[in-house]
């Protein structure tokens, strides 16, 4: 089988960029300055511009626009809140404990009440999202057709019906998700053996490379400077240290999720080893025939997901693949990078196998293997910072779930720098800590073991037809800080 591997990802090849140098570096002082031209970055300068039109903006990318997680991602700006639910609770419970004036304590919400919040924010921001795609004439090709986590295990269903009580406890209505049986769940999309799934409306599905690509054409129309091929250095209070040179200013975001480590300087929820890149892997078919779709359906352009602890995330695309992903090969010793995103051949292999246990007699060739680095804290929970001394703000950890949550992060990031108190920087995210991770060789082994239980659990669970979640699946949970 022949297809091309790596090259950032199929969006990006799909949708190449059309400027081929950099911008030169502002001389005079930036209002505001963003190290990282993926989601948060340009989400954080559009509303920056928006705010202040005679701001100078300058956005600093070491590659080019979506380079890193925010052109390789699935293309999914879900309901799926950016962190462990109970983790965000307990820490607001204790804040409110230690602090009741605090700017948590303040706010008057319990634990669960902050997360509700916090799950309410993200519901607005996907309305926002689209708002904003609409409005600005951006063809990402989006479709709100929801997403669906579909179980083909009973070990699997038992999952299904706790995520369905943590939603409800955690801020979802009766309007934001549907518990569907067999017959209803393969009317959405034909899955094999599947025994049910939960249908979660909110969602759509995007190219994520024609959303940056777009956002950095409206934001370059309104006159904020994007210098690509421009990696930054160290970070400090006024200046950011490049290649090119310095660029002063007010005002710093820092933006770049699994490549921290790329940047130096004493910055806010970055201090020693809070961040780490673990890689998720993706695989794009060629496009299907018409027979294909006939069978399978997924005429909605759901976006979905398993129940399964080695998890999928799948969607149609808009010229009819299916463009699927997954864990495999998940982090590299020393917390190395993806570089250009080249695949090893056994995970495509492992992709390949999940998509044919979905669609058993489905004729697919891949097009297409990529992977990209989420960046991930050690409760995997996502934190926004900033520190008013240095003015420098820091959006990090989304772990996955940040196409949404990085609409969100940017308008907190603002909120932030502009002093105000808002309901968005009283969100449970602001100034969460997660911890440090392990050193090396610990995190090395302990990553890869957590996916190889998981794997295990995986095919126990299918093979005994076990009707709860195994034990070891539970315990691996458990230490990677997953469990709810």
């Amino acid at each position: 089988m022949s297809y091309l591997n790596g090259e950032a990802s199929h969006w990006l090849t799909q949708s190449p960029p059309e400027t081929t140098s950099p911008s030169p570096l502002p001389t005079a002082k930036q209002d505001l300055t963003i190290v990282g031209g993926g989601m948060t970055g340009l989400w954080s300068a559009y509303y920056a511009r928006q705010a202040h039109p005679d701001w100078q903006i300058t956005i600093v990318e070491a590659k080019h626009i979506g380079y890193g997680a925010s052109g390789r991602n699935g293309g999914w700006p879900s309901t799926l809140l950016p962190g462990n639910r109970a983790k965000y609770a307990e820490a607001v419970d204790r804040a409110r404990t230690a602090d009741p004036t605090g700017p948590v304590g303040s706010a008057g919400l319990s634990g669960v009440e902050s997360v509700r919040s916090f799950q309410s924010a993200l519901f607005d921001s996907i309305d926002e999202v689209l708002e904003v795609l609409e409005r600005e004439n951006i063809d990402a090709h989006q479709v709100r057709g929801g997403h669906i986590d579909i179980a083909q295990t009973e070990a699997g269903m038992s999952r299904l019906r706790e995520l369905f009580d943590g939603d409800e406890q955690y801020g979802y209505g009766p309007e934001d998700m549907q518990f569907l049986d067999a017959e209803a769940t393969k009317a959405h999309i034909n899955v094999d053996n599947a025994r049910g799934s939960v249908f979660f409306p909110g969602t759509a599905r995007i190219d994520p490379a024609l959303l940056t690509r777009g956002l950095a054409d409206v934001l370059r129309k309104q006159g904020v400077t994007i210098c690509e091929d421009t990696s930054a250095g160290h970070i400090g209070k006024g200046v950011v240290a490049t290649d090119r040179g310095p660029v002063t200013s007010d005002t710093i975001f820092v933006c770049i999720e699994g490549y921290s480590d790329t940047v130096t300087g004493d910055l806010p929820g970055l201090e020693g080893r809070q961040v780490i890149p673990v890689f998720s892997s993706m695989i794009a078919t060629n496009p299907l025939p018409a027979e294909a779709w006939e069978e399978i359906g997924w005429d909605g352009r759901e976006c979905l997901g398993d129940t399964a602890h080695t998890f999928i995330y799948a969607q149609r695309t808009d010229d009819d693949r299916i463009a699927l992903g997954g864990r495999g090969a998940p982090y590299e010793f020393g917390s190395g990078l993806p570089g250009d995103g080249q695949v090893p051949a056994e995970v495509v292999d492992a992709l390949s196998a999940r998509l044919s246990s979905l669609f058993p007699d489905l004729e697919f060739e891949v097009a297409h293997a990529w992977r990209g680095a989420l960046g991930v804290t050690r409760d995997w929970c996502a934190g926004i910072f900033f520190d008013t001394d240095q003015r420098i703000g820091v959006a990090r950890g989304y772990a996955g779930h940040g196409v949404t949550a990085t609409h969100l992060a940017a308008k907190t990031l603002l909120d932030r720098a502009s002093g105000a108190a808002t309901p968005l920087t009283a969100l449970p995210w602001n100034d969460h800590f997660s911890g440090q991770w392990e050193p090396e060789p610990i995190r090395w082994l302990g990553i890869r073991s957590m996916y190889k239980i998981f794997n295990i659990a995986d095919e126990w669970e299918r093979i005994t037809g076990a009707k709860k979640t195994s034990l070891l699946a539970q315990f691996g949970s458990r230490l990677a800080g997953l469990h709810e």
